[in-house]
């Protein structure tokens, strides 16, 4: 989860969420802010003579720290990403979420390059990379980059020009041995290889992500006099596959110029099983089954090219993303008669996404530029069905209008970004810039609107003394909506309708991030983050004109928390190889409820989170043990009609053993959910939330039992 714009993400559930193939006439305003931005850039490039030159700061100047694989030799490092993820005070931020490309988002460069892609983001990067490829990882001062958006902290890998082909594979087979939630995951695994020559570097991945996923328990049905109306005992099984096939390739040309390419293919195969007994040992006793399956298959592809240009250099940016994703939900009720009723919501989904980007960066006035040219389009097709089933068997269809809809977007921005070092110890950074996009709903509903959005942040590094980074982040953001809110759909489980929505507006917002870095040497290090986010338009539940519900757009609302990361190391205390990483997480929100009028919490909004990890490398020896327990909690769910809640308690405790030198390779066995956590969800349904009148409510808590599991890892 970024720690900036936090709220944003939330609603981004389709990447950039679809947009069309319509030819866009920008409004005159937009043209002529644009052109504004191109005449900035057209002046600094013909001030930019060799007199006027100005040399970027040096390398070394942005470099705050280096690290050698041979520092995290105690932890037996197969990858790259083994590496990074052992940084003191450092984590990784995925990042994929902004509009586009836009400006770079990710906490993680290889080579000082960004990543060309958005899913197939900075981990499955690193996981690519052997650690035998890796020379050393450099953690630089991100606002001094000639990289626009980076400020912070940020991890450059860099890596060998010239290396042999090197691999590493991992196997991780799961076993939970505990009655109704038996589990056996045999299919999970990773092989991975890189090589390089001639100044190109290749990568290849081939994995499989399995989960076999059983929990039980009761649910305690109570009316609106809490009296208790059904105990219902509730299996659910959860199975799914995600096999993956990953690469990239880049080439260094004798000129300079550099050319990038990374793609991605993946599946995801879902089938989930619910069976209820209900009434029990009652004339009306029945079992009740929900069935939900989703096939779906994804790929992207995206390439960069770089070159000099004039008195800088131009990088020329292209991906494209698809994704098809058939859902069928299913539930059905039996009685002892053997009558059967139920209902069935089925659900073709297909997204695209396209993107083109240019950015071109030089030196001038002693400080770094990068004008850039963005444009994308994106659509999300839906056909969807609802039937219902009689007790004669009989199969019907279900009127549902706004179900089948097409949502397109195509969006243009450019930005003006400049970084400056303003002394040894401070760095500013700054954009400035806009966006016009045009959103159409074809299909039940024929809507077309466009916006003009501005955006851009300002920022300050600040480095007081060697061991203590202090930056501040002040930005104007533009959030993505999710296109499936705009489309009327059903939820058979808990019999829940959306209605359609086609005056979705993006969400806006003021955004302040504050961060502190201490080093504490030998000892560890510490991240203190803390931000505040003033928004607008923000997407939440609310009643939709003519009747129904939808997620729709609440005027105001703000969010404040932090963050707080502490690693420590024991090899200056009182032995070696010790080693815990604490982080505390806590977010904030306040929105008016659209029903009640009071203020309330954003829904299913991120609220807190703790994780506590340890772990002991036994000097001299190829052995270690580690624990950690994690908690996350998340707002109550509401909706016009219902408030829930879902979480997990007490957390999450695993253990574990690892050898890092069974015939050279690393095998760890770890036991998960030590002391019995467990899913817990309520809900309260209402037949006038404004006047408190309650239908009923349901609380369940069910079991999903612990689990062991056996990880192989090695290099070829």
């Amino acid at each position: 989860m970024t720690r900036a714009g936090i709220l944003f993400y939330t609603y981004a559930s389709s990447p950039d969420s679809a947009m069309g193939k319509q030819q866009v006439l920008m409004p005159l305003k937009l043209r002529i802010y644009l052109n504004c931005l191109c005449a900035a850039c057209s002046l600094s490039l013909l001030l930019a003579n060799p007199c006027a030159l100005q040399a970027s700061p040096s390398h070394s100047e942005s470099v705050r720290q280096t690290y050698l694989p041979s520092d995290f030799a105690q932890f037996a490092p197969r990858s790259a990403f083994d590496l990074v993820k052992q940084i003191p005070g450092f984590s990784i931020d995925e990042g994929g979420d902004d509009r586009g490309f836009g400006q770079a988002d990710t906490n993680v460069l290889i080579n000082e390059r960004r990543i060309s892609g958005k899913s197939n983001g900075p981990t499955q990067a690193l996981e690519r990379l052997s650690v035998d490829s890796v020379i050393r990882i450099e953690i630089l001062d991100g606002a001094s980059l000639d990289i626009g958006g980076i400020s912070g902290q940020v991890v450059n890998v860099v890596t060998a020009s010239d290396k042999d082909i090197t691999g590493l594979y991992r196997y991780s087979p799961r076993i939970r041995p505990t009655g109704n939630n038996t589990e056996k995951r045999l299919r999970e695994f990773s092989v991975a290889m890189t090589g390089a020559s001639n100044n190109s570097e290749w990568t290849l991945s081939v994995a499989n992500q399995q989960r076999a996923f059983g929990e039980s328990g009761y649910e305690i049905v109570s009316d609106s006099t809490l009296e208790i109306t059904d105990r219902r005992f509730e299996e659910s099984r959860r199975l799914f596959d995600r096999p993956n096939i990953s690469g990239s390739y880049s080439k260094e040309m004798t000129s300079g110029s550099v050319f990038n390419l990374v793609g991605e293919v993946n599946g995801y195969y879902s089938n989930v099983t619910e069976k209820s007994e209900r009434l029990t040992g009652t004339p009306e006793a029945s079992t009740r089954v929900l069935k939900q399956s989703e096939d779906e298959y994804n790929f992207e592809i995206g390439a960069d090219y770089e070159f000099s240009l004039g008195a800088g250099r131009l990088k020329l940016m292209g991906l494209h993303r698809f994704e098809s994703s058939p859902t069928v939900d299913r539930t059905t009720t039996s009685n002892a008669e053997g009558a059967t009723v139920g209902s069935i919501f089925s659900r073709q989904a297909d997204e695209a996404e396209s993107i083109v980007r240019a950015e071109f960066g030089f030196s001038a006035f002693d400080s770094q530029w990068r004008w850039s040219l963005e444009g994308a389009e994106n659509s999300l097709d839906i056909e969807s069905e609802l039937d219902e089933l009689n007790r004669q068997g009989e199969v019907n269809a279900i009127d549902l209008d706004g179900a089948n809809s097409r949502v397109e977007e195509t969006r243009v921005e450019s930005t003006l970004n400049v970084s400056k070092r303003l002394n040894e110890r401070l760095t500013l950074q700054a954009t400035l810039g806009a966006e016009y996009s045009k959103i159409s709903q074809t299909g039940s509903s024929d809507v077309t609107r466009d916006f003009v959005r501005p955006k851009g942040f300002l920022a300050l590094n600040y480095k007081p003394t060697d061991t203590l980074f202090l930056s501040a982040k002040f930005e104007r953001l533009v959030g993505q909506l999710s296109f499936f809110d705009f489309i009327a759909s059903v939820d058979v489980n808990l019999d829940r309708e959306n209605v359609t929505n086609v005056d979705l507006v993006p969400p806006q917002a003021w955004n302040l991030n504050i961060e502190t870095q201490q080093s504490l040497g030998a000892l560890g290090s510490l991240t203190l983050n803390l931000f505040y986010e003033d928004a607008e338009d923000i997407v939440d539940g609310i009643p939709i004109e003519g009747g129904g519900q939808a997620p729709g757009n609440i005027d105001t609302a703000t969010l404040y928390g932090g963050f707080f990361d502490i690693t420590v190391l024991s090899d200056e205390l009182l032995w070696q190889g010790g080693r815990a990483d604490l982080s505390l997480g806590y977010v904030n929100s306040k929105v008016a409820d659209p029903i009640v009028g009071n203020d309330r919490k954003i829904s299913d909004e991120f609220y807190k989170s703790y994780t506590l990890s340890v772990r002991q490398d036994f000097e001299d020896t190829p052995w270690a043990l580690g624990a950690s327990i994690d908690y996350e909690e998340i707002a109550p769910g509401v909706r016009i009609d219902e408030v829930s809640f879902y979480n997990k308690s007490p957390g999450i405790v695993n253990v574990y053993v690892e050898n890092k030198d069974v015939k050279g390779l690393t095998i760890r066995f770890n036991v998960w959910n030590l002391i019995g956590s467990k899913n817990r969800y309520r809900r309260t349904v209402y037949a006038d939330r404004l006047t408190d009148e309650v239908l009923f409510s349901e609380s369940r808590s069910r079991r999903f039992g612990y689990s062991y599991t056996l990880t192989i890892e090695g290099a070829f």
